[in-house]
Formats: C-alpha cells, structure tokens, sequence
C-alpha cells in the first residue's frame, strides 16, 4: 500500500513538472516570437495603407485619428487632401477580421487589403480578391456608398457575394460601410473647423480694424 502511494505521488510530481516545464517552454517561445509578428503585423499595416489610396506620389501621412475601433490615415499632397485610408474591424463567420479600406477626396473607393481574417479557407479566404474582381457585381473599386448600395445582392443591394459565403461577404460590406461613414463624418467635422477658425480670425481682424479707426477718429 505505501509502495502504490509513493508511485502515485511520484507520477503527480513527474506529471507537475512536465507540466511546468511545457509552460515555460511556451512562454520562452511567445517571448521571443511576440515581437517578429508584430513588427511584421506594423510592416504590413504601412504597405496597405499606401497601397489602397488613390496615388502614392510625394503624399504625406498624416497622423492617425481614431474613430471608435477604426483608425483613419488622411492622406495629402501639400495642403489639398486627396484621400485616405481606414481601418476597420468586423465579425465574419470564423470571427473578426480586420481590412483597410482607401478612398478619394470625394469617398469613392480606391481599393482595400485585407489585414487578419478568420474566415473559412476556400471560402472567406475570396474576401481578399473578390471585392476587387471586374466580374458581374463583384467589384467595389471606384465606387461610393453614397450611391451603391454596399448590400449583398440578395438582400436588395448592389453588390455581390462570395459564392457560398454571404454571411462573410456581408460582414465585409458592413465594414467597407462603416469606413465611408467614418472618413466623410471626419471630414465634415474638419471643414467644420476650419470653418469656425477662419470666422473667427475674420472677427479678429475686424476687431483690430475698429480699435484703430476709432484711435484715428480720437
């Protein structure tokens, strides 16, 4: 009896101590991987921001603006806006997947990359081309959600699905969507801005004028 209760408590310690050496073997692993994937995650974040606007000549970056979970990255040539790219995240069938999506100034679509997905091989994996494929009603390229319906065709829209993925193909389309929204709603707010600073450097100016006429007329 002893004998069977030594080797039980034997077995428990071997046990714990693979055990702990297995996480600390995959602890060491994450470690020293952690950094190569996200530096090759932010390599390929800066390539599809370039990529998906409309020009990529002596363009300037500006810098990151968040809108709720998507990120937008306006892009200029001087001082004139000539597009940018957003980031966006939605859930598809397999989970969520996360694209860049470039516009115009005017939010017609340039083109789109998609950055992580979970998507069924074979079927969600077609997000990646289909949207941007000149056949039919695939093809988003050009177009704008102020006047295409960025629905799935077979719920009355404009755009068609990935065959055997409509659940896929509509998450896609619902975050395209939300792209447009974000860009055109931060530059409505910009102008906005920009509106308010100049009324108010005109009041300013208006101001001083009076000041010195009234010194003039003293």
């Amino acid at each position: 009896m002893k004998r069977l209760e030594s080797n039980l408590k034997n077995m428990v310690l071997s046990l714990t101590l693979v055990a702990l050496a297995a996480a600390a073997l995959l602890g060491g692993l994450y470690a020293l991987t952690k950094e190569p994937i996200e530096q090759q995650k932010a390599e390929k974040q800066q390539k599809a921001i370039t990529s998906v606007l409309p020009t990529r000549d002596s363009v300037t970056i500006a810098e990151a603006e968040e809108v709720g979970n998507l990120i937008i990255y306006r892009a200029f040539k001087g001082d004139n806006l000539i597009g940018a790219a957003v980031q966006t995240e939605e859930n598809g069938f397999g989970g969520a997947f996360k694209v860049m999506v470039g516009f115009d100034k005017d939010g017609n679509i340039a083109g789109y990359e998609v950055l992580e997905h979970q998507e069924t091989p074979g079927l969600g994996n077609h997000m990646i081309d289909w949207f941007r494929t000149n056949k039919n009603r695939q093809s988003i390229i050009g177009k704008s959600p102020a006047t295409t319906k960025f629905i799935v065709s077979k719920d009355g829209g404009d755009i068609d699905a990935i065959t055997a993925a409509t659940i896929s193909s509509r998450a896609f389309l619902k975050a395209v969507q939300g792209a447009y929204d974000a860009f055109i709603a931060q530059n409505a707010q910009e102008a906005d801005t920009q509106s308010c600073d100049a009324a108010a450097q005109q009041t300013e100016a208006t101001d001083q004028l009076n000041i010195i006429n009234e010194d003039n007329n003293e």
